[in-house]
Parts: C-alpha cells; sequence; structure tokens
C-alpha cells in the first residue's frame, strides 16, 4: 500500500501549485524541501512581475502557459486576497535600430494571444512617462506585479487544507521503481522511505540531480546557474510602469520594476556562475547605471544600491539560444507516474497555476 499517491520535490512556487493542484484534485500528497521553508530560492527571489506573454515562441510552452497562467493567476490573487496590481509595463527602443525588435514583439505576443498590445511613438510613450527618453514603445497593459510571498502561502494553504502534508528540512536522496509506484528515500532529520504512486520533481537549481537519482527518468539536460543582481533605488522612482529595454538572448535586459510599496530596483543582469552565491558585487552598479541611462538619462548619480540577487536554473548555455520549459512526463522517458520540469525559469511564476495542470494532466 502507498503512503501517498503523489511524491513533490521542491516547495517553490512550481512544487507548491503543482501540490496544491493535485490534492485538489483528491489525491494524497507529500512535499518534501531540502530548505527550512518554502520558496527560498529562485521563487522569491526574482521581480515578482506577472508576464504578459509576449517574448516566447508561438507555440512553445513557454507561450501558451505564460498566457494561460496570467488569466488564472490574477484570478486566484482576487479571490484568495493575493496583494498585486496591473500596473503595464514599457517595452523601450533606444534608438532607432531597436524598433524593428518591438514590432517582431507586438507580432509575436498578438500570435500568442496577448491582448491590449499598442506600439507607440516616441513622444506617445513620453506622454505617459515623461521622464521616458525612447524613440518608441510597446505597452503591455496585461503586465503585473504580486506579493510572491503571500502567493505562496495561499498556494500553501490551499494545499494543505486539501490534505496535502509538506516535510522541510527533508531533502530528497533517491527513489527506484517498485511495482507501479516508487520507494523514495528521503534525508534530514528523520530520514524515511516512502513508498508513493508517483513522484514529481520541481526541484528548480537542483532538478537535474534530483532526476539522476530517480529511476527511469531518462536523458536528464545540465542545469546551468544564471545569477541576476537587483540593484535599489535610493529615492522615488517617476515612473508609473514597469520600464523594459529591448530584450536581451537570456534575459529581458536590466528593466526597472516596483514593489507593492513603490520601492523601486533595477536588474536582472545575467552572470553565468558555477555555484549558489546571492552576494551582489557593488561593482556590477556601473553597468547598470549605463544600461539605465539608455532609457532614464535622468538617472541620478549614486542612486544605486545593492539590493538581492536569484539564480535562473538554465538548460540552455551564454551561446545557445534561449531553450523552452522542458516538462518530461510518461511519454518522454517512458516511465508511468514520473513528471521531471526542468529549466523553470521566468515566466515560472507567471505560469505556475497552468504548469501544475500541466503536469495533472501528464499523470
Amino acid at each position: 500500500m502507498n503512503d501517498a499517491d503523489a511524491l513533490v520535490i521542491g516547495a517553490g512556487v512550481i512544487g507548491l501549485a503543482v501540490a496544491r493542484a493535485l490534492a485538489l484534485a483528491g489525491h494524497s500528497v507529500i512535499v518534501v524541501e531540502a530548505r527550512a521553508g518554502p520558496g527560498e530560492e529562485t521563487s522569491s527571489r526574482n521581480s515578482e512581475v506577472i508576464h504578459s506573454g509576449i517574448y516566447y515562441p508561438a507555440g512553445s510552452l513557454k507561450a501558451r502557459l505564460c498566457v494561460e497562467g496570467r488569466a488564472r493567476l490574477y484570478e486566484f490573487c482576487e479571490s484568495h486576497g493575493v496583494a498585486h496590481a496591473r500596473c503595464g509595463k514599457l517595452i523601450v527602443a533606444a534608438d532607432e535600430s531597436e524598433l524593428a525588435g518591438l514590432e517582431g514583439l507586438a507580432r509575436r505576443g498578438a500570435a500568442n494571444g496577448v491582448e491590449g498590445l499598442r506600439l507607440l511613438s516616441g513622444a506617445e510613450a513620453r506622454a505617459m512617462e515623461p521622464d521616458l527618453a525612447c524613440v518608441g514603445a510597446l505597452h503591455a497593459p496585461s503586465t503585473g506585479i504580486l506579493d510572491s510571498h503571500g502567493y505562496m502561502l495561499a498556494l500553501r494553504g490551499d494545499a494543505e487544507a486539501a490534505g496535502a502534508a509538506f516535510a522541510f528540512r527533508a531533502p530528497f536522496l533517491a527513489a527506484r521503481r517498485s511495482g507501479d509506484g516508487f520507494d523514495a528515500e528521503i534525508g534530514g532529520d528523520e530520514p524515511t522511505r516512502v513508498k508513493v504512486g508517483a513522484l514529481v520533481n520541481c526541484a528548480g537549481l537542483a532538478a537535474s540531480r534530483v532526476a539522476r537519482a530517480i529511476e527511469g527518468s531518462g536523458a536528464v539536460p545540465e542545469t546551468l546557474y544564471a545569477k541576476g543582481n537587483y540593484f535599489a533605488l535610493a529615492g522615488r522612482s517617476p515612473f508609473r510602469r514597469l520600464i523594459y529595454p529591448a530584450p536581451q538572448t537570456h534575459g529581458l535586459g536590466v528593466h526597472l520594476t516596483f514593489d507593492l510599496a513603490g520601492q523601486a530596483r533595477f536588474g536582472p543582469d545575467v552572470e553565468w556562475v558555477e555555484a549558489l552565491d546571492y552576494a551582489v558585487n557593488p561593482e556590477r552598479g556601473r553597468g547598470f547605471a549605463a544600461a539605465i541611462r539608455r532609457y532614464w538619462p535622468g538617472l541620478p548619480d549614486d542612486a544605486l544600491s545593492p539590493a538581492y540577487s536569484g539564480v535562473r536554473p538554465k538548460i540552455s548555455g551564454p551561446s545557445d539560444p534561449a531553450a523552452d520549459f522542458r516538462i518530461d512526463g510518461p511519454e518522454v522517458h517512458g516511465t508511468p507516474g514520473l513528471v521531471n520540469l526542468y529549466g523553470i525559469e521566468s515566466p515560472g511564476l507567471t505560469s505556475s497555476l497552468a504548469i501544475a495542470e500541466e503536469v495533472a494532466r501528464l499523470l
């Protein structure tokens, strides 16, 4: 007899959403997390942006799950009292060479089903944000921000109310096939073994290592670490919307976001690292200032201070095109009851509820 229908590995925002979806569907669920609490890595170290879905190739998992997830996320925030704001954003062209990129984003967003997109002239953009410097912009009104910690608390609350059990400081060690399920070994202060019908690997930065410890995972991609640093703005931001530059290959450029209290911050950049290290090097602020002044020349001197950093789990390297989400179910690796999730970076937070539905469908 199984101890639970499903074991979810990782209690970041994806693991929490998956546990909630499975528990609400009537399944018994155990969630194990190596850290002391939920969402202590990528899920709590990001821009807290609700993305619209314009950056991703049509037909990709990122495109579909972002657009679907955004709608579900706004509904969830409304129904669960999670603080959020649909503030919109402007993606700006600092010079004529970037205008074609904005037009391409507009076409891609329309193909992905993003509503309300509008290309603006420089004058129209400055009428909305007078301190902005640009020759054109793309307005994405469905972009927003949320309290990611409040969101994770609400996901966990729903999951626990539906019967899901959580174990923290409980690292996953290994699992092997056993009958119609898995025997899993869990470490920590009280090492234990559990027998479950299904396994869902939502380990994020550790997803590849975890998958290699699960019998039947098939081909496992390498997870690379792309660190993103953030700098806080001293004083009041002159902008009411999020401001993004033209996107980069492995990120969206050094953009301006703010939290629900109005504290503005800039980031993230992309710094490829070999190991987890969340310290922010103050010297990187020089590059930030130069990037920001392309769209905000009025950035005061010495207005930036190191804030925090996060690390994105990448399955494509510095010289490769950005990879899609990879959600490997039984049709990929041939092992019933197993789903491995790799490379769940941005827009993973926005897509989380839709990803959870996808995992439930695969199981």
